[in-house]
């Protein structure tokens, strides 16, 4: 007699699979960064160095106030940039004046990363620090001697401030900088320098359970961007030998994770709540809007991500009140969108489950993330169908895979049984350990996950649906080359009002109908309301400086015209230089840059010099400087002058560009006059 049994137990694990650090790490999805330095001080974002400690003095820095914000906000934790590039500590080093203690901030005996550490413990959130490995203060950085001052720096706030749960080293290094008073650029082998291996090393006998961020991990990996997005085919196994911090094609070939990958490095998306990481008063009105930062949370977590998003505290020592107010708007609506898990109390069936009952399809629902459904060894293509058994609406589905025994799945689809017909709503491809999808509005009485493709058999440990409510998007303010304004939403059957005196608008202010033109200094602030729900959406706000509807291309090529359309999808070439006639005198205070805002093909300015002049012939040096971090997070950038200037030509020199065999592109240039 032959007898043939299904074999019991879990499915052999496919490799790589996480440690346990890394799970853990990977169910804290949502926690802080803190970037909180000299530059706050100085208005940069990279500082270069040469400022003196006596400049940060904070008049009311409150590390409680922090933690608080990021616990009612559901964060797990904070990381912050104990050291940025500038080389300032927030802890009173011993191995160096360059700190804390040289600051008139508490009498020199504060200890920023003490107070932080404190708050966290209160309020019961872990603590990771930030610690750059470029330092452009120190005059050894580039020599051997500054491992040894790096490595000494890296033990004290290790061993100093209890648990630590994250290191977190900056892919930025090597350039010019202070240095001790040289002045000078200096490059180092990205490879060989630091000594990496040695130094996780002493990360991890300091602090055996921490994580270690770079782009090459070991234990988690930069996204690829600063924008807060993963991918939609996102992998935590990553080719780990190939890639080393500050790659430079990294973004491009190897952010997204690899299906071969050799070790389970997964990504974690950063990005701030503002345009820039630091903060800057200008910026205030800048704060992302409640529908951007939910584009964020389900393209990061969403897309198997962990969620860093940046706090730039202000120069109080405060959360600024704009951030806290959309971060309040954020977690609001995150407890909406998932109030009402509708697979709860739905019948579940599969097409193919494994013998042991402890895998069955009730395990996906079951809200336990030790337990999942697996099928047989071998058995790939499967689906799980929920019956709600009736109409039910829903646009929200979350699924998980059990990525201890790591990555699986491939290719997947979801279908719904609408009027006693199967419709697909979408085609994805990875899950692993959480995809979000979001859809318009379904009414079905099933849902249907199919796993088309996956490594080995799937296992899948979380299914949840739900049916988030409608937010709606705040008017899009756009003015062209004339001056001509819009406001625009995306949907039908909402009324748009708004204000052109920087007054917060009401429905008696102005309703929107058609366009208009505004040429001279103006904040527009606008919301919209839907008719129907009565629902309204944020307001939104924007500041204009003088149009450019008389402004023109010195030289007559038409092709640069695109870096004054106000268009901020169209690209200027350049060369060395772009001149540009105001069409009539003007006083400006400062100027704007805005770099390409295409995905790869840009080649951003990273050092430049602006000039103005009378007549277009004799040029007088406004500014000369470097646009920090532009590569890496490339928004507008706004420079402002040490004293106004009136001019009718303003020229921008390109002094340094990334790719200096390649010809600068420009999306937008603009002057500053109020």
């Amino acid at each position: 007699m032959l007898l043939i049994a299904c074999t019991p137990g879990p499915p052999s694990p496919v490799h790589p699979t996480p440690t346990e650090d890394q799970l853990r790490w990977q169910e804290m999805e949502f926690y802080g960064f803190l970037h909180f330095n000299m530059n706050t001080f100085t208005n940069i974002e990279w500082g270069y160095g040469d400022k003196k400690p006596e400049t940060f003095n904070p008049t009311e820095l409150d590390a409680r106030q922090w933690a608080r914000v990021a616990k009612e906000a559901g964060m797990t934790g904070l990381i912050i940039t104990a050291k940025h590039h500038d080389g300032f500590c927030l802890w009173p080093s011993e191995y160096t004046e360059h700190s804390v203690k040289n600051s008139p901030w508490r009498d020199g005996k504060g200890d920023v990363i003490r107070e932080l550490a404190d708050a966290c413990k209160e309020y019961g959130l872990k603590l990771g620090v930030y610690l750059s490995p470029w330092d452009r203060n120190h005059a050894d950085y580039g020599k051997p001697e500054y491992i040894t001052y790096f490595r000494n720096q890296l033990t004290e706030l290790l061993t100093n401030y209890g648990d630590i749960f994250e290191v977190w080293f900056d892919g930025a290094n090597g350039g010019d900088g202070y240095y001790g008073g040289a002045n000078e650029s200096r490059k180092v082998d990205k490879l060989s320098y630091y000594g990496w291996e040695e130094t996780y090393k002493l990360v991890k006998e300091l602090q055996p359970n921490a994580i270690i961020f770079s782009d090459a991990g070991p234990g988690t990996r930069w996204v690829g961007n600063e924008h807060g997005h993963a991918y939609e085919t996102t992998w935590s196994p990553l080719l780990k030998d190939s890639v080393y911090g500050g790659m430079p094609e990294y973004s491009k070939k190897y952010s997204m994770g690899q299906e071969n990958g050799t070790h389970w490095v997964p990504a974690e998306a950063d990005v701030s709540i503002r345009p820039g990481w630091y903060y800057h008063p200008y910026e205030d009105d800048k704060v992302h809007s409640l529908k951007k930062l939910l584009d964020i949370y389900y393209y990061s977590i969403g897309r198997n991500s962990t969620f860093l998003l940046n706090f730039p505290v202000d120069t109080r020592g405060l959360i600024h009140e704009n951030d806290v107010a959309q971060l309040q708007k954020l977690t609001n609506q995150l407890n909406l969108d998932f109030a009402n898990n509708l697979a709860l109390n739905a019948k579940i069936e599969t097409s193919n489950t494994r013998s042991d009952a402890a895998f069955s399809a009730r395990a996906a629902v079951d809200g336990e993330k030790h337990t999942y459904w697996a099928t047989e060894d071998g058995v790939i293509e499967s689906s799980l169908t929920i019956d709600f058994e009736q109409p039910t609406t829903f646009n929200r589905f979350v699924v998980q895979e059990y990525i201890a025994l790591g990555q699986r799945v491939k290719k997947f689809k979801l279908d719904a049984e609408v009027d006693g017909k199967w419709e697909t709503i979408d085609n994805q491809t990875t899950v692993g350990y959480k995809r979000i999808l979001r859809f318009d509005d379904v009414t079905a009485t099933k849902l249907k996950l199919t796993i088309e493709d996956a490594k080995a058999s799937p296992t899948i440990s979380n299914i949840e649906v739900y049916n988030a409510p409608l937010v709606v998007d705040a008017p899009k303010i756009i003015r062209d080359k004339n001056g001509i304004v819009s406001l625009n939403v995306p949907e039908d059957g909402v009324d748009i009002y708004y204000t052109l005196n920087g007054e917060t608008p009401t429905t008696e202010s102005s309703k929107y109908s058609k366009a208009f033109e505004v040429h001279k200094p103006t904040i527009i602030k606008t919301f919209a309301l839907d008719s129907k729900t009565n629902r309204k959406s944020e307001i939104n706000s924007k500041s204009f400086d003088i149009s450019k509807n008389k402004w023109s291309i010195v030289g007559g090529d038409k092709k640069l015209e695109a870096s004054i359309d106000d268009n901020p999808n169209s690209n200027a070439q350049i060369d060395d230089e772009l001149i540009i006639d105001l069409g009539a005198s003007q006083r400006i205070k400062g100027f704007t840059y805005l770099p390409s805002q295409s995905k790869w093909s840009k080649n951003e300015i990273t050092h430049y010099s602006f000039y103005g002049s009378s007549n277009g012939k004799k040029w007088r040096l406004l500014k000369k400087g470097e646009f920090s971090n532009i590569i890496a997070n490339p928004i507008e950038q706004k420079i402002s002058f040490d004293k106004k200037s009136r001019v009718k030509f303003v020229k921008l020199t390109a002094n340094k560009v990334k790719n200096k065999d390649q010809k600068a592109l420009v999306a937008e240039i603009g002057i500053i006059t109020k």
